[in-house]
Formats: structure tokens, C-alpha cells, sequence
């Protein structure tokens, strides 16, 4: 599978944020200006957030509009509640890739 240079970049930061925190899960997003942000799951007795949740929150509460592209880094699946939340942002499917970057077919932005 041949992705664009764009969308290999922030699987690699979704899957740098993953590996520095030691997670399940690492996501980055990129917005309608190129700006990209990347987070990992957060799972906390009181809160709970998939890592495509917080890229998400922090791309919205950093002034994005709308969404590129998503990327999640798992070795599970996305959630129905992280492909809402990217096509709420304007993003058809999500790039989703095993920890060790390699994307799985199907994905595509």
C-alpha cells in the first residue's frame, strides 16, 4: 500500500506519540491549514478518551475547523466512535496502521 508523504507522516507521529507513552493507542490528525497534532488513549479511573478522541479535542481546541486526515497506530480497531468523530470533521476513512507503522488495507483519507 502506497500512501502519500503527508499521510506517512503522521502515522509515524501517531506512532512516535504510542511508543513515547507506552499505549495502546497513538493518533495524529492533520487540519485544513496542514497543521498537525498527535495524542495517545487516555484511560484514567474518571476519564476515558481513545487516542483519535484527544488528537481530535486538541486540533478543535487549537481552532480547526475540519480534518485532512486521522491516523490511529493500534493493534486493534477504531471504534465506531473514532470514525464518527473524524467524519464529523470531514474525514471519509480513517488511516489506520499496526504499531509497528505498517497500514492496513482499506484505510485511506
Amino acid at each position: 500500500m502506497t500512501l502519500d508523504p503527508e499521510d506517512s507522516k503522521i502515522i509515524t507521529l501517531a506512532r512516535a506519540a504510542r511508543a513515547r507513552n507506552g499505549t495502546a493507542e497513538g493518533a495524529a490528525v492533520r487540519d485544513e491549514t496542514g497543521r498537525t497534532y498527535s495524542a495517545t488513549d487516555v484511560t484514567l479511573t474518571s476519564l476515558a478518551l481513545s487516542a483519535v478522541q484527544v488528537a481530535v479535542a486538541t486540533a478543535v481546541s487549537s481552532g480547526a475547523r475540519s480534518l485532512e486526515a486521522v491516523a490511529l497506530v493500534t493493534a486493534g480497531e477504531p471504534s465506531a466512535a473514532d470514525q464518527a468523530v473524524a467524519a464529523e470533521l470531514g474525514v471519509k476513512a480513517l488511516l489506520v496502521a499496526d504499531p509497528d507503522g505498517t497500514p492496513r488495507a482499506g484505510g485511506g483519507g
